[in-house]
């Protein structure tokens, strides 16, 4: 029987729903305590899940506490899991964990010096359907990955988030925000990256909320928000990456690979499921069945339906690495470096000049089903 470990919840906006609720689906996690800036945040969260409010302060010093699951804004990311750290609990944070490879390493240092685990999202990675094209790759059947291409499009965040402000101050734009799912999925799927290069653009200096209580307040733009890269990754292959808010419409896929033996079409890395395509040398991409993991089984139900949701999947499997003492495949190696990679991208853009990547990574383990089944009560 797994160890059942005690979570604290630092923040408790938007994003915090999905963890509050999927976080008791893991057979090692046990949600104690939730804190946030604003108390009345916390309060609505503690009155909505039945989890005790507290004072930051007071969670960090809890003694029921193992682990702090970090929900702040992308600028309160590094402080908050370095207060965390030095309180002596575990951290796992949303992405990105930190705005800097600096402030990644001091992470680092501070995790090693007291025996503590640093874990990130995106975990979605380890949901069923992208397990499964890991699955379609590592068997060889569509030969060596070469090349492929990444979209996230779309007209911006400010169309639904009633607080959209960080979203367009540092730290946030589609490459830091949304390139996390996209890169850790690559660096699932082919391996870590060895260099970048990009330009990038910004279409509005300034964005109108467009629902919420603050309807029609301007907010001011700070980051790009259009993004075109090209990552070539150290096993040779090349991948054209493309993050925009400033798309209202388009026909790109997700993600497609290219291997020397077929083709296969990713579905999209923000989630956990979806349908899976591949090409052989009939040229004809089809769906093909995948495999009965259970983290494709529909569980959350979002506005537009029910899809696989396991927010926490990551922190579980950190857990149960702390537990056995292996590694955790959302580790502070791999979530650096994919920090690595898309703060390159932007300073490329940037100098206009290609990147070297400084830091590396091994793919993760597979989660298998075995595997993931073990994690969920």
């Amino acid at each position: 029987m797994s160890k059942e470990y005690g979570v604290g919840i630092i923040g408790c906006g938007n994003i915090s729903g999905a963890y509050f609720k999927l976080i008791p689906t893991f057979r090692n996690l046990k949600l104690v305590a939730c804190a946030d800036i604003n108390p009345a945040a916390s309060k609505a969260r503690s009155e909505e899940f039945g989890v005790p409010a507290q004072e930051i302060g007071a969670l960090l010093a809890d003694p029921e506490v193992d682990v702090v699951v970090n929900l702040t804004i992308p600028e309160a990311h590094y402080p908050v899991s370095k207060q965390a750290l030095e309180a002596g609990k575990h951290v796992y944070s949303e992405k990105p964990f930190v705005l800097t490879l600096e402030q990644g390493e001091d992470l680092r240092r501070i995790a090693d010096a007291k025996g503590l685990k640093v874990g990130s999202a995106p975990d979605t990675y380890l949901g069923g359907a992208h397990q499964f094209v890991r699955h379609l790759i590592d068997s060889g059947r569509l030969g060596k990955i070469m090349s492929g291409t990444a979209h996230v499009l779309g007209p911006g965040m400010e169309s639904w988030h009633p607080n959209p402000d960080f979203f367009f101050a540092p730290g946030g734009g589609p490459i830091l925000d949304m390139g996390p799912y996209y890169v850790n999925n690559l660096v699932n799927l082919v391996g870590p990256v060895k260099r970048v290069v990009a330009l990038a653009n910004r279409a509005r200096e300034e964005r109108v909320i467009a629902n919420g209580p603050r309807l029609g307040e301007k907010v001011p733009v700070a980051v790009a928000t259009n993004i075109h890269a090209i990552l070539e990754f150290v096993s040779g292959a090349q991948v054209a990456l493309m993050a925009s808010w400033d798309v209202w419409a388009h026909r790109h896929q997700n993600m497609e690979l290219y291997g020397t033996d077929g083709a296969v079409f990713v579905p999209d890395p923000n989630f956990f499921g979806g349908t899976v395509e591949v090409a052989g040398d009939d040229k004809e991409p089809k769906e093909v069945e995948v495999w009965d993991h259970p983290l494709t089984a529909q569980n959350y139900q979002f506005d537009w339906g029910m899809q696989a949701n396991y927010r926490g999947i990551g922190l579980a499997d950190m857990m149960e690495a702390v537990t056995t003492g292996r590694d955790h495949r959302c580790s502070l190696d791999r979530s650096l470096h994919t920090i690595d990679v898309l703060t390159a991208i932007l300073r490329s853009a940037e100098e206009g000049r290609a990147i070297d990547i400084v830091t590396t990574c091994t793919q993760p383990a597979a989660l298998g089903i075995e595997e993931a089944r073990a994690l969920l009560r």
